[in-house]
This record gives structure tokens, sequence and C-alpha cells, in this order.
């Protein structure tokens, strides 16, 4: 009889615990510092194979805290026991409290079967801690830094914004706080919105009276918990000077989505590319060209990787120069960065220039846009053909802008009588090209008929002894001198008056003298000459001189820095082949 009483209790125990569901909340402990971190375990157990989870974990109001992170896990396995199924659920919440003080957790609600289970709801006990590094021991003169960010749980490469107050008791310690240095650190980029102060709030916390110091943008780079690091001031009294730390925030960086394109890299935010030739002017084979590749947009543009022009045998392309016009958006940096390409063609005809392949991540869509590479066509005209494509009245002007480079030297500029190119035809300026022409013919024949006089004057004369070969060759170039210090000089003053069109032509006529003073009509014929006289290494440094002067002279971007250097480096050249 006891044996079959035994049986029946064990009966209906399997009957008791088969179907049957338990739900729990817990949190590791039940008193919190202001820093700590609230961490929920929420824990489902369902006994049997006939009970079905409907609905997922519905929350409670979490809105005094931020939310830090979350994690779930599900394990199934059979009780040998009573070879039950057992499959068990558990997650894991990471919160942040907003306030102080007792604050409650509600209950988690959850469909199993068409029946509702809910936890008891209980309460939390945040401690009003704040930590505060004061300037002296009275309480009266604290004062401290705080950082806050609204918006702890972004992708990554997506900006947050932080705000960093400054808190005291006194409003005479707003003006000592000065030096505010941003939060550097590998895993994120940060770039200021604003740092200005701003007015004083007297209704700050703790009767504390507030103002904000400085506005930021953080762009984390790696996903995972990454945490911003202290900001630092320095506080100025007439006796020291003290330094002051902010707290540290932690992000929760989402990783990115999968299934990004292949050449993908970390642009985030929302983004076009254009490709464009920056000169109007016809392209000739061997010359240089400035090809712009502009990437417009709103993210985290300052710090992506720009699409590069891909290397080809129609052309030569050389390290940009980076540029950009960046100002604060809503959703990242906003405006425009430039990569400014020096091409040079190696064929005539079609050549087609090409970007590499550019992605970005929207997280407005939460998809990624893949935009492709992008072409920029051009048409490449040899030296003959651009010399056959020129009009009369162009031909005329060059052989006038020709002449007028000829005669000028560094105190007398005529090179401002330079005719330029216009695209509509103009009787004035071929009047004036006519009128020039007359004028030095009729020089010429002046010239011509007084150099007559004058052979007949020394002819009266006693014959002077014409000396040896070396010394005529002698007397030309004594003749033929320039002082290569008055280039120097006047090459200086349109340096800094900053007229660098000038500058680039004095540099062509400093050239064409030095060439002169040498017997030498052509740049290739004075580079096999001072490989004779002066030895290899430094007809080489005038070849990439002359091509660094060209690289400079089409550029659309000039600097001080660089037209300096390249002033030295012509001095230092010239000074030496120059006779």
């Amino acid at each position: 009889m006891q044996q079959k009483l035994i049986y029946i209790l064990f009966i209906f125990a399997s009957v008791i615990s088969y179907g049957q569901v338990n739900l729990s909340l817990e949190t590791d402990k039940a008193e919190y510092n202001g820093k700590d971190i609230v961490n929920l375990t929420i824990v489902l157990e369902i006994n049997g194979t006939d009970l079905v989870q409907q609905t997922g974990f519905q929350l409670p109001d979490l809105s005094k805290f931020n939310l830090i992170g979350s994690g779930s896990v599900t394990n199934t396995f059979i009780d040998p026991a009573t070879n039950t199924l057992i499959t068990q659920k558990v997650s894991r919440i990471a919160l942040e409290p907003k306030k102080k003080g007792k604050i409650k957790i509600g209950s988690v609600l959850v469909t199993v079967s068409n029946k509702i289970y809910k936890t008891e709801p209980f309460d939390v006990n945040i401690k009003d801690i704040i930590e505060k590094r004061s300037l002296a021991s009275n309480v009266s003169n604290e004062i401290y830094l705080n950082m806050e960010i609204e918006d702890r749980e972004v992708y990554q490469d997506q900006p947050t914004v932080a705000v960093l107050r400054v808190y005291s008791k006194n409003m005479d310690n707003f003006r000592k706080v000065k030096d505010v240095r941003l939060p550097r650190q590998d895993n994120l980029n940060v770039h200021p919105i604003s740092l200005g102060k701003s007015e004083i709030d007297p209704s700050g916390s703790g009767n504390m009276a507030s103002q904000v110091l400085a506005v930021f943008m953080v762009f984390p780079n790696e996903s995972g918990y990454v945490e911003v690091p202290s900001v630092s001031a320095s506080v100025s009294s007439y006796s020291n000077k003290n330094k002051i730390v902010s707290n540290k925030v932690k992000l929760n960086v989402k990783k990115l989505p999968e299934g990004s394109p292949e050449h993908f890299k970390n642009a985030v935010g929302n983004f076009s590319v254009n490709v464009y030739n920056a000169s109007k002017d016809k392209i000739e084979v061997e010359k240089p060209v400035n090809v712009i590749v502009k990437v417009s947009g709103e993210g985290n543009l300052p710090d992506m990787y720009l699409p590069k022009i891909i290397a080809s045998p129609d052309y030569e392309v050389f390290s940009p120069k980076i540029t950009s016009k960046v100002a604060p958006g809503t959703t990242g940096m906003k405006g425009e960065v430039f990569a400014n390409y020096v091409v040079i063609p190696k064929k005539s005809g079609a050549i087609s220039i090409r970007t590499e392949d550019f992605a970005f991540f929207d997280p407005a869509s939460r998809e990624y846009v893949d935009l492709g590479q992008k072409t920029l066509a051009l048409n490449a005209f040899s030296h003959d053909q651009i010399l056959e494509s020129r009009t009369t009245v162009e031909k005329v002007n060059e052989y006038t802008n020709t002449l007028l480079e000829t005669v000028n030297t560094p105190v007398l500029k005529t090179t401002t009588f330079k005719v330029k190119e216009k695209s509509k035809f103009h009787w004035n300026i071929l009047l004036t090209n006519i009128a020039i022409l007359v004028g030095l013919f009729i020089c010429y024949l002046l010239f011509k008929t007084w150099q007559k006089k004058r052979a007949l004057v020394r002819e009266t004369a006693s014959p002077k002894p014409l000396g040896s070969v070396a010394e005529t060759e002698k007397q030309i170039r004594e003749t033929l001198k320039t002082d290569i210090n008055d280039y120097f000089s006047y090459l200086e003053n349109l340096k800094d008056s900053g007229d660098y069109e000038k500058f680039f032509d004095t540099l062509e006529e400093m050239d064409v003298d030095v060439r002169k003073q040498h017997f030498q009509s052509s740049s290739g014929d004075f580079k096999t000459f001072l490989e004779s006289q002066y030895g290899s290494t430094v007809a080489e440094e005038y070849r990439n001189l002359s091509q660094r002067i060209q690289m400079e002279k089409y550029s659309p971007l000039k600097s001080s820095e660089g037209i300096d250097e390249l002033l030295k480096a012509v001095v230092n050249l010239y000074s030496r082949i120059s006779k």
C-alpha cells in the first residue's frame, strides 16, 4: 500500500511539472552609486513541448536610464529525471541611471500559449554621489566639469554630440576656466562644433550654476564598448594654476550591418562624388592637367577614405593635394573635400580617367549605397595639332608675345603688354598688334641706318687688332651677360606681393637669358650642354626643377610656402649655372 502511494505522488509531481512556465527579473544588487551600471537579468524557463512562446520580452518603462547594451541566449536540454524538454531563455540589459534616488523598475511581460506571464516590480536605490574636484578647501569655491552625451548608442563611424559643462557655486570661477582640451584617442575622432562659452545658467543641479564650455562631435571608429576619455581644462588664479578633468562616458558602438560592398571602406553618412577638369584650356600631350575629385555630403567627411584615381598607361598621375571646406551639420560634418590631382597625358586622342569604386553606409535608411566608379573623358592633342588649330589672330598674338619676351628685362616689364587669348575676335587687338609691329619695323630701320653711319666712322679710324677667338667669344658673352641677382631680387618681390603669374613669367625669361649666355636656344640642347659641362647631376637637377616649375605654374592652389621653397631651389641652381 505504501509503494502505491509513493507511485501516485510521483505521477502528481510529473503532472504538475509538465507544462510549467517560470519568469523572473533580477538585478545584481539593490543599491548603486551614481556612476554604477545597473544590470538586469531576465530568465524565462518553459518545461514541456506543448508550450510555445508567442511574444518576446515586453520591457517596462526604462526612460529614467540610458541603455548601454543588451544581449540574450537560449538553451534547450532534456531533464533526465522526468524526461521533459526544458527551454531556457536568458537576457541581460545594462543600464546607466539618469537621476538619483529610488527608481522603480516595472514588470516584464511575455505571452506563452495564449497566457500572459509577468514579473513583480521592485525598486533600486541610486546614491546621490557626484565626484567633484575642488580648487580649495572652501566648499563655496568648488568647481567641476561634466561631459554629457545624450545618444550613446550609434553605429561605427557615426557621430554623436557631446556637451561639456562646468558647475560651480561661485560664479566668479567661470571666468577662470580656460584651455579646454578635447579628448584624444586612437579608436575615436573628435571634431569641435563650438568652443565658445555660453551664458551662465543659475539653475544648475545641486544649487550650482552651470555654463557650457564646448560642444563637439565624437566619431567612434571601432565597434563595441568605446569609452570617451575625460576632457581637461585649466583654472587660473592669482596664486596658482590648477587642472580639472571631466567624467568619462561609455558608448555602445554598433557594428555596421553585414552585406557591405567589397570596396566599402569607412564612409558613413550621405555623400556624392564628382570628377572634373579644373582648366578650360586645350589639353596637350606631356603637359600637366589639374583633375579634381570632389566628395560632398554629410557624415564622417574629414576622416573617411577618398576614392583615388586609378593608374593607367594612357596618363601619369601624381599624389593629390587635399583641401576641405567642412562645417558641423545635423548628422555629421557637412561640406566638401577636394583631391587635386596632377595628370599628364601620355598619348593624343580620347583619354578616360577613372576613379576607384566608392560606397557608403547611410544610417538613416540603414542601407549601403554603391556609387560605383566615376569617369572623366578628356581629349588630348599633340603639339602640332594645337598649332594647326590656332587662328591667324592667335598666331599674330603669339608672335608678338614672343618678341616682347625676348626684349624684356627685370627693370622694364614688357610682359604687361602681352596679348591674352580671347574667345571672341576683337579688331582693336589686331590693330594694336599691327601698330606694334610697324613701330618695331621702323625702329629696326633706324637701327640699321645708325649702324651704317657708325661703320663709316670706324673705317676712318685706325684698325685695332682682332684678337683671338677666345677673346672674341669672351666679349660676346660679356655683352649678353645679365646680372642674375636682379632676377632673384625681382622674383622675391613678386613672391612677397603674391603676383604668381608674373613670378612664373619672370622665371621663363630668366631661363631664356641664362640659355643665351651659353649660346643654347632650346631646353633640350641646354640639358645636353649642362651634362657635358657640369655633369649629369646638375643636368638632372635642371630637368626636375623645370618639371616642378610647370606643375606649380598650372596648379590652381598655390601656397606661399611652396613658392618660397621653389624660389630657394631656383636661386641654388641658377646661381651655379649662370655666367
